[in-house]
């Protein structure tokens, strides 16, 4: 049976082809996007168990939050 790991991480708006390309090139598959409880949107991703090293996501969120926090 297969075990899956979830991540969840705003959007903006600006940026939204460039983050979720960013997760995809992590194997995070997108299930649903929400918006969020104060108005932003919110991503939801899936991938198997073990598809990285562990804290990949961490590593991936920090990345992301460097990239796109320099572009505001």
């Amino acid at each position: 049976m297969t075990t899956w790991e979830y991540l969840t991480t705003p959007l903006l708006i600006h940026n939204t082809a460039a983050i979720l390309n960013n997760w995809g090139k992590q194997g995070w598959e997108l299930v649903q996007v929400v918006q969020g409880p104060e108005g932003g949107l919110v991503a939801y991703f899936k991938r198997p168990s073990g598809g990285g090293a562990p804290n990949a996501a961490l590593g991936a969120a920090e990345q992301a939050a460097r990239q796109f926090g320099d572009e505001q």
